[in-house]
């Protein structure tokens, strides 16, 4: 009776019926529990890749690299870059900077299936509208989507800048060394530095992931004054988990004599030393700062 009554229905009817498979229903990000915005389903969209240039005051993050229990520098260009693209987004740094480190040439790539293009200064503002204070986004340009911020890169540059005096206003961006520094043999060990070398005296291992080689390939090393700041810079092909650190640590002890030059070129080829214990001497956080990240084909790049 049913479709006969529809064969009534289509042959007495001028009005025609136009029967449309249902909606794809939408998906939503939530968080804690609410539901806060739309996200696109982007399974049909190209993927796009951008990469970025950023700095941040690491003061209150716990590192870069995203958490679920703690506030995250990469957590926040996530959430920023999402809000802006209306979809889930892929955020990779190519240093992961510890707990209250800072940057000022960080490199991240931003991943996202969209067909959505942005001019560089349109995203480096959008980005920055959303991002706390603390962290700002420098430069921003299209990149081929195989393009990848950590793999990518060939060379990273650090500076850890210790201060010779009691600083109200810096206190979170150096190390206040209480006694007099003798650059002399600083500079003596710092010298040490460039070529390949063990670091496994300065390396913490992190037992959720894989454990790297210790070998690192350092390019460069300097210790010089400016002005109230001693600065050790360090450039290499990849760096530790905490190697600059106790490196910078390692070194503050030759500036105050308790180590010598000669001592510390053992110690960076791992011949552990009698009363020596980088991990021990590991500096804070917060006189770190990550200041270049290096790619084939940028200016002064090595091959």
């Amino acid at each position: 009776m049913l479709a006969s009554a529809v064969r009534w229905f289509a042959s007495s009817s001028t009005t025609s019926i136009v029967v449309r498979s249902p909606a794809t229903p939408p998906i939503f990000r939530y968080h804690e529990g609410k539901r806060t915005r739309k996200v696109s389903s982007p399974e049909s969209q190209p993927l796009k890749a951008w990469k970025l240039t950023l700095e941040y005051d690491g003061s209150r993050y716990a590192g870069w690299q995203e958490q679920t229990n703690a506030r995250a520098v990469a957590n926040e260009l996530r959430k920023a870059a999402e809000e802006i693209l209306g979809l889930r987004a892929d955020i990779m740094g190519a240093g992961r900077t510890d707990a209250g480190v800072h940057a000022t040439g960080q490199v991240a790539h931003l991943k996202a299936q969209t067909r959505r293009s942005f001019a560089p200064e349109q995203l480096v503002r959008l980005l920055n509208e959303k991002l706390p204070a603390d962290i700002a986004v420098l430069h921003a340009v299209e990149v081929p989507p195989k393009f990848h911020a950590r793999h990518d890169a060939i060379a990273r540059v650090y500076e850890y800048r210790y201060s010779i005096r009691k600083t109200a206003f810096d206190k979170k961006y150096v190390w206040w060394i209480k006694q007099p520094l003798s650059l002399a043999p600083m500079r003596l060990a710092a010298g040490h530095l460039p070529g390949r070398h063990d670091f496994s005296l300065f390396r913490a291992l992190d037992s959720a992931g894989p454990r790297e080689s210790p070998l690192v390939q350092v390019h460069s090393a300097s210790v010089q004054q400016s002005g109230d700041l001693v600065l050790f810079q360090i450039e290499a092909s990849h760096f530790l988990w905490r190697m600059v650190r106790r490196l910078a640590g390692t070194l503050a002890r030759v500036g105050l004599g308790q180590l010598t030059p000669a001592q510390f070129k053992l110690l960076i080829n791992a011949q552990p030393q009698p009363g020596c214990d980088p991990a021990e001497w590991t500096a804070p956080g917060a006189g770190l700062f990550l200041t270049q990240v290096k790619y084939p084909g940028d200016a002064g790049s090595r091959p």
